[in-house]
């Protein structure tokens, strides 16, 4: 690491919800090594934070890189103001 710039970090989550030891191992694996070949276009010193859904477990790898790559796109992408009205969100 260069002086002065920040690593980018990333972290998983994989609730027993998705399945045995065995299969949220398997799905640690594939996303530390999908996330591993984005993390070069990331700012420095963000930090990611995967939550893997029960339905990863049953979906191929190339999927898996799909739909990380949705959920990256949609963090970058700016956000809309709510409108509230009277005091609720709508």
């Amino acid at each position: 690491m260069r002086s002065g710039v920040l690593p980018v970090r990333a972290g998983f989550v994989v609730s027993k919800a998705v399945g045995s030891a065995v299969t949220r191992n398997t799905v640690k694996r594939r996303l530390r090594h999908l996330v591993r070949d984005r993390l070069a276009d990331l700012p420095p010193g963000s930090t990611l934070v995967v939550r893997a859904l029960p339905a990863a477990a049953d979906q191929p790898y190339a999927r898996l890189g799909t739909d990380l790559d949705a959920a990256l796109a949609a963090a970058r992408s700016p956000r809309r103001p709510a409108r509230t009205t009277g005091g609720r969100r709508e």
